[in-house]
């Protein structure tokens, strides 16, 4: 082997999560309903008809949590705050009970030297905010920048770098046009407007906490993809740049260059006739970003299928609104537990083309991982070498994308603890940490122990 790849002084070495899938305390602490706890507690949406009601407990154990990251060399924790839990009623003053716990655990973090790297909003949207018409209302971005604006107010003394979203595209495409996530809906023209009063809640938030704050850090987590046409036919070819506008270009452009790209708006005017996208609304969605997360986990293969373009009530659910002729092709690779493809290759392609078409931004992984069938072995260890292999083979693909001029300026690994895995509940785990779900007793995963030497080297070994 050669010489270690050493990443640049002070990149950050990060794990993440999100309140949902591992805070429990549902019910303690003035806590409000939120459309994850609905969604769960309704028949048939969730497997096994799990929920996160306990979850990982870490609402009670994040002490016990925080020194395990601390174990692990950890330096950024990437977590999210769940909006309901400190605005039960989606509106008004913050509940101090949900604001007192998460003060405890950034004085936790910082106490340990890890620095808190905040999400306001990872899918847990206020149940009574749904009920009032949810993300598809265009009210609704004004209550997430209130939300978003109070929180910052109360705790950027200590908190600097602040996420307003995680991965809308689910938010939008999953939950309210596919209808896999919460809150269930499957209505497309509703997805769409879900699309972009998520960016403009996102706009006008940054525009206000930067407005109070000027040196703090804010920036928006995204899902990106290399998305292939499976042939090179010309159907494939334009199914490939559709679903590259529904995906990727959706968010980009207008956070990045203050408009939607017109073959989208195309795209998508058989769905919707556009007229949520008011005056004024694109300028406010471009807001300076400090950082752009990026979440990556596989690439699209693409080929056109025989459903119609344009779904109808009745047809298999899609997320893709415009475009639900879409098959996803498999090349036959190894997959994770969640049926994904590993290709690390495409983790520096989507890099690399941020700095190429988007100038430069300064980017972080903000989610990288690996469901595995992960057990505790009979001498008391957890041996995911599938895992250990997989983030060795992304840390290097990151590290040659920095050495080609991306500005990446730190990786969090998905994720700290085994949780719950949405639609899917506990049955897929992605933790450095296993967690028996009976016990809530954590175990350190060989992943684990490799994270904390890579960590504390500043380095991965090469290929």
């Amino acid at each position: 082997m050669g010489e270690s790849m050493r990443f640049p002084d002070g990149f950050a070495w990060g794990v993440a999560t999100a309140s949902y899938q591992i805070e429990g305390g549902a019910f303690e602490g003035g806590r409000g309903e939120s459309i994850w706890d609905r969604f769960s507690h309704t028949e048939g949406n969730v497997f096994e008809g799990q929920n996160g009601d306990v979850a990982c407990d870490h609402f009670h154990r994040y002490p016990e949590d925080v020194a395990l990251m601390a174990d692990l060399g950890v330096t950024h924790y990437r977590f999210s705050m769940a909006w309901p839990r400190l605005q039960p009623d989606g509106s008004g003053q913050l509940n101090p009970a949900g604001l007192d716990f998460y003060s405890r655990l950034v004085d936790e973090l910082l106490t340990n030297g890890i620095t808190p790297w905040v999400t306001l909003y990872h899918w847990d949207l206020p149940q009574v905010l749904e009920e009032q018409g949810g993300w598809p209302e265009r009210d609704i971005a004004y209550r997430f920048a209130d939300y978003a604006t109070k929180v910052h107010s109360a705790l950027s003394d200590r908190i600097r770098h602040w996420t307003t979203l995680n991965e809308p595209w689910c938010s939008a495409f999953l939950g309210y046009a596919e209808g896999r996530h919460a809150p269930g809906r499957q209505d497309h023209p509703a997805a769409l407007r879900a699309a972009h009063h998520l960016m403009l809640g996102h706009g006008l938030a940054v525009a206000e906490m930067r407005r109070s704050d000027p040196d703090a850090d804010y920036g928006i987590t995204l899902n990106l993809f290399p998305v292939d046409p499976a042939t090179d036919s010309a159907a494939d070819e334009d199914l490939a740049r559709r679903i590259d506008g529904l995906m990727n270009r959706q968010w980009l452009d207008p956070l990045l260059r203050g408009r939607y790209p017109d073959d989208l708006l195309d795209d998508v005017r058989p769905v919707t006739d556009l007229a949520h996208i008011q005056d004024g609304d694109e300028k406010t969605i471009n807001q300076p970003l400090d950082f752009l997360g990026v979440n990556y986990y596989f690439r699209h293969v693409l080929s056109v299928g025989e459903q119609q373009r344009v779904w109808q009530p009745g047809d298999e659910p899609s997320p893709w609104p415009g475009s639900s002729d879409m098959i996803s092709v498999s090349r036959g690779w190894p997959t994770t537990e969640m049926g994904w493809e590993i290709d690390p290759a495409g983790l520096g392609e989507v890099l690399r083309r941020l700095q190429r078409d988007y100038g430069p931004i300064p980017l972080y992984v903000t989610e990288n991982g690996m469901a595995c069938p992960d057990e505790v072995d009979e001498d008391g260890g957890v041996h995911d070498a599938d895992r250990v292999d997989y983030l060795q083979r992304h840390f290097r693909t990151a590290h040659r994308a920095i050495a080609d001029g991306v500005d990446l300026r730190g990786y969090f690994v998905w994720s700290l603890l085994d949780n719950f895995e949405w639609a899917l509940g506990y049955s897929k785990r992605f933790g450095l940490v296993h967690c028996d779900y009976e016990t809530q007793r954590r175990t350190v995963k060989d992943s684990g122990h490799w994270f904390r030497a890579a960590a504390a080297a500043n380095a991965v070994e090469p290929d």
